[in-house]
């Protein structure tokens, strides 16, 4: 079937293709009731198991990574995964945590090939798969005008999420700039559809006797899309914007929303300019809203699972395999140090030093920051710890009495992370060697972790979910201290 080419006559078979396919479910619900829909699925979840993950993630890579979602919606698979786990084949968590890591690392794959190839690459072979010189251009155009925000909101827009990556690696953008908003447009989008199936997976039949509402509300959205976009297209020329502001000024009705619209413009485009990816500000809050995002994911995932079934994990038990081999007595001895420099009793008069010294600078959001995430995560590992009440690993190599998730070293000690950061981005920007600081604030982060699951007092899962409690409460206090920031600035 060809559409006309007029606009109208494009609406006109839109809604036809509509009307027919709603007519058409009828009919079947009609003289097809016995027709078992969720018998269906369950028999189609049972054969996948847990293949699941595999196709789910290999999809979720190639969708960006190969432009296999030129081809193939990667939508549909998401909420496939996400059906399964909802009728427990496999787990929710884990099918979004492989779904979310491989889609970020297809757009990072995308990315390296778009910086490595060039754009004259996918212009001479790029019609083979469909990439023709005017869709690729449009995504080129759509990525000038908008920039960072490409990479975030593209994710929800097929023919974006495809390119996108590729065209900001051709564009020159650093990854430093591009894997935040990759990260955190990989999350929700992946999630968003892993959870639709999942709700949807035991109320299939139910979902399709409500169709009738589903079908009336995507016509309302259709209507208010085709409105918005009009709207949108007639404002976008300044003679129009003026001519309708002349003639909202010329009539009291409408004259208090003109006025009440100059004196909020100030601050709309504030917020406009500080919260839209692209800059020293979007980088930074869309890099801490990645790591909020990853951080809050990981430690709810596991505190849900351990909640449930407190026992090892599979990986839990290869890391106890792997410490069984290399345990040494000297390298025992090492890990009781880092052990050592990961409690409370090290790190607190660490902390008040080292928030006395920014106070003494006056530094203070960093101060706070400091003191707010520092006070949090203390009171809130035991809170936790007591809520999961989830046993600690038998036979350790050092007498603990407290329960195991989340493990407070790992979460205390992502202060050296934090501390490593902001000497290097905000309280000394130019220092040299500012890369060897963060990574040495990494590896000693890293050591303390690892050192309670190399003496059997933790789970490597529970060291995990420490460091992603740590990490979430220092990004979500240092995340405020920004956007205060900058509001005291202007």
């Amino acid at each position: 079937m060809r559409l006309p080419e007029s606009r109208r006559g494009k609406l006109i078979a839109v809604a036809a293709l509509v009307a027919a396919g709603i007519v058409a479910f009828l009919l079947y619900r009609r003289f097809f009731p016995e027709f078992d829909l969720q018998q269906l699925l369950d028999d189609f979840a049972n054969l996948l198991g847990n293949w699941t993950y595999l196709i789910v993630g290999a999809l979720a890579f190639l969708e960006t990574g190969a432009f296999v979602g030129l081809l193939v919606p990667g939508e549909t698979v998401m909420t496939l995964g996400g059906a399964v786990a909802g009728l427990g084949v496999i787990n929710l968590y884990l099918v979004i945590a492989i779904a979310w890591s491989m889609a970020f690392l297809g757009d990072s794959f995308s990315f390296m090939l778009g910086r490595k190839l060039g754009r004259n690459f996918v212009l001479e072979h790029g019609p083979k798969v469909r990439v023709t010189r005017e869709r690729f251009e449009q995504v080129e155009e759509y990525f000038d005008k908008h920039g960072g925000k490409t990479v975030l909101i593209g994710r929800f827009v097929g023919l974006v999420r495809a390119l996108a990556p590729f065209v900001a690696g051709t564009s020159g953008m650093s990854y430093r700039g591009f894997a935040p908003y990759s990260i955190l447009g990989a999350g929700l989008q992946v999630t968003s559809h892993v959870i639709l199936g999942y709700v949807f997976a035991r109320s299939i039949d139910s979902a399709a006797d409500y169709s009738g509402v589903a079908a009336l509300i995507f016509g309302s959205l259709i209507v208010v899309t085709v409105t918005v976009v009009v709207a949108f297209r007639f404002f976008r020329v300044a003679d129009n914007r003026s001519k309708t502001v002349r003639w909202m000024e010329a009539h009291w009705l409408t004259r208090s929303v003109i006025d009440l619209g100059h004196r909020l413009r100030p601050q709309f485009r504030f917020l406009v300019d500080r919260l839209t990816p692209g800059g020293r500000f979007g980088l930074e809050f869309t890099t801490l809203a990645a790591i909020l995002a990853v951080s809050s994911f990981v430690f709810i995932a596991f505190a849900r699972v351990f909640s449930a079934d407190p026992g090892p994990t599979p990986g839990d038990l290869e890391a106890f395999d792997i410490v069984g081999v290399i345990q040494t007595d000297w390298l025992t001895g090492f890990s009781k140090v880092f052990t050592w420099l990961g409690s409370s009793v090290f790190l607190g008069p660490v902390v008040v030093v080292t928030a006395t010294v920014l106070a003494i600078n006056r530094r203070w959001a960093d101060f706070w920051v400091l003191v707010l995430s520092a006070l949090t995560v203390l009171i809130g590992v035991d809170l936790f710890k007591e809520e999961i009440a989830r046993p600690r690993p038998e036979g350790g190599l050092l007498t603990v009495d407290s329960f195991a998730y989340p493990s407070g070293h790992a979460a205390h000690s992502v202060f050296y992370t934090w501390l490593a950061v902001t000497i290097a981005v905000r309280i000394r920007p130019a220092m040299t060697r500012s890369t060897a600081l963060v990574l040495s604030g990494l590896a000693l982060t890293a050591l303390v972790g690892l050192s309670r699951v190399y003496l059997e007092v933790h789970y490597l899962s529970d060291v995990t979910g420490g460091w992603a409690f740590g990490a979430f409460f220092f990004a979500f206090f240092a995340a405020v201290a920004l956007i205060t920031t900058q509001l005291r600035k202007n």
